[in-house]
């Protein structure tokens, strides 16, 4: 599959030598990063966790760029391009769940709970809580089945991106752009991953501001390009307008198909699912202290708001900008496809020496978030899945590190492929999917077991499975977005949907967490409670105010 037109930055030929320039001392970072990484790893500690002792300026950094990839800037760009910013709603509910309530409720808990039990991976820190390797390998199995779509939707977004300004195959593109990631991850581990994380992260930082200025300055400033952009209501597609869309600048109708899209899908599947993302939960447990966390607070919020508002305040104005350049909106000039309404808006309207920027704004998003998605699918194989479960821990020291490595190489080959099979404008609805679908299995258990003594292991148990096969069925067979896309229920049914709308346009997230945390609820009462000296252990200091351990 070949997209419409070229998906990222043209340009011309007398930039590309400052691009291949830019780009190999880019890389030589990278990898002096991931060098150092490799050097300050000794121990399974080192590789999985990062020593237990990262900055909490890195953490906040790292866990910023590993939410916010091409998903974000791409994906998502795209979406407000076609809708509005009825999506800053996200932003929102991204600083205050993803941030806030993660940091600071979840997070000083996380780290203390995975001290106590020595965990080094988010399922085994779950089995561990729950004393059950049934929920320790199920969730790693989650993590391994559900991850390489959504790691292959981002590598599917740096590639082409390297595809379009390299002029090279996608092909290549695709194998170079994941083997670069690669192998700093196998090489430096979470170490490794990190600390280019945070390089990558502040790349993104400051190529979202200039992105910002200069797109205002092009529509006459932020009052006069919102103006126009709420006078271009009456330009609304009739499709769109048929489907409840009144304007960029205002929400959709209530209870129509683009209002349950857009704020079942996109702003509660992401906005919620990103408190149970085995990627970014891990990340609470990198730092030192608790304390810590509360000063990784601002840094992990102001980065948020910059790298999710940006993209969908750019995507939506990027129509006011077509319309007095070329008469068409956004979407039209980018032939349908909402994943390139965003590289087109930069080819048209940015000045030359963006370009270079914004290449590597694109590259640190991809990369950052990738490199996050190798290690956990990695250890998801490597360490829950072989380690603990298959060798019930009889794996240690240095050999425990190359089963992980391994593990990686593994999720590499498994992503590549996918990357190069997926067709064209999956980037956010891949998010969407992963996001809602690891909330549904996680975190009623996850926030259960931070919080509750009550929930006990086969409530843990039943949440998680029903959780995730309510998710699962709901997308192959009621959600109509997704289960036109699968082709199980137009296969087997002749129908998109088994269910009428307003249902069929409701996302998994909204049916299935609620079947979870009832199901967790209701066998919790049922079943015996864990034993209170397991109980002290896993708890043990637990939401108590922290004094630097």
């Amino acid at each position: 599959m070949q997209p419409a037109s070229p998906l990222v930055l043209a340009a011309a030929t007398s930039d590309i030598r400052v691009l291949v320039i830019v780009t190999l001392i880019y890389v030589l970072i990278i990898g002096y990063l991931g060098f150092y990484g490799y050097k300050t790893t000794h121990t399974s500690t080192d590789y999985l966790l990062a020593g237990r002792n990262i900055h909490p300026w890195v953490m906040a950094l790292s866990y910023g760029a590993t939410f916010i990839s091409t998903a974000a800037i791409i994906g998502f760009g795209g979406v407000a391009a076609q809708l509005g910013m009825g999506l800053l709603w996200l932003t929102c509910l991204n600083i205050f769940v993803g941030i806030f309530i993660a940091f600071v409720l979840l997070g000083k808990r996380t780290r203390r709970m995975g001290h106590n039990l020595d965990a080094h991976t988010f399922p085994e820190l779950l089995g561990r809580r729950f004393d059950s390797r049934f929920i320790h390998v199920f969730a790693a199995c989650v993590v391994f089945l559900l991850m390489p779509l959504y790691a292959a939707a981002v590598l599917r977004g740096g590639a082409e991106f390297l595809r379009a300004t390299f002029q090279i195959d996608l092909v290549v593109a695709t194998f170079a752009f994941a083997l670069i990631v690669a192998t700093y991850v196998v090489a430096g581990g979470l170490r490794g991953v990190m600390f280019t994380d945070a390089l990558q992260g502040s790349i993104m930082f400051v190529g979202m501001l200039v992105l910002l200025g200069i797109t205002y300055s092009k529509v006459g400033g932020v009052v006069e390009g919102h103006r126009a952009l709420t006078e271009l209501a009456s330009q609304v597609p009739e499709g769109l307008a048929g489907a409840g869309m009144r304007g960029w600048t205002a929400m959709p109708s209530f209870g129509s198909p683009i209002w349950y899209s857009m704020v079942t899908t996109i702003i509660l599947g992401v906005g919620i699912g990103v408190l149970a993302q085995p990627q970014l939960a891990v990340r609470f447990m990198t730092v030192r202290s608790g304390r810590e966390l509360n000063r990784a607070v601002l840094v992990g919020g102001v980065f948020i708001l910059v790298m999710t508002a940006v993209p969908y305040l750019v995507g939506s104005v990027s129509n006011v900008y077509f319309m007095k350049t070329q008469g068409t909106l956004a979407l039209t000039g980018a032939g349908g496809n909402i994943d390139q309404v965003i590289p087109l808006y930069i080819n048209s309207a940015m000045p030359s020496w963006f370009v270079v920027l914004f290449m590597l704004t694109l590259l640190s998003a991809a990369m950052s978030t990738i490199s996050s998605q190798f290690h956990a699918m990695g250890t998801a194989i490597g360490r829950d899945i072989y380690e603990q479960g298959l060798r019930r821990g009889r794996v240690t020291g240095a050999a425990s590190i190359l089963v992980t490595r391994v593990g990686i190489i593994v999720a590499f080959a498994i992503t590549l492929a996918l990357a190069l099979w997926l067709p064209a404008g999956i980037i956010a609805a891949a998010t969407a999917v992963f996001f809602g679908t690891c909330a549904a299995a996680f975190l009623p258990m996850f926030v259960g077991g931070l919080f509750c003594r009550g929930v006990t292991r086969a409530g843990a148990q039943a949440g998680m499975v029903a959780g995730f096969l309510a998710a699962l069925l709901w997308l192959a067979f009621a959600h109509a977005n997704s289960a036109r896309r699968l082709m199980i229920c137009k296969t087997l049914f002749d129908r998109d949907s088994l269910v009428p709308f307003p249902w069929s346009s409701i996302d998994p997230l909204v049916i299935a967490l609620p079947i979870s945390i009832l199901t967790t609820v209701a066998v919790s009462l049922a079943t015996r409670r864990l034993d209170d000296g397991h109980l002290d252990r896993c708890l043990a200091g637990v939401g108590k105010r922290p004094t630097g351990t």
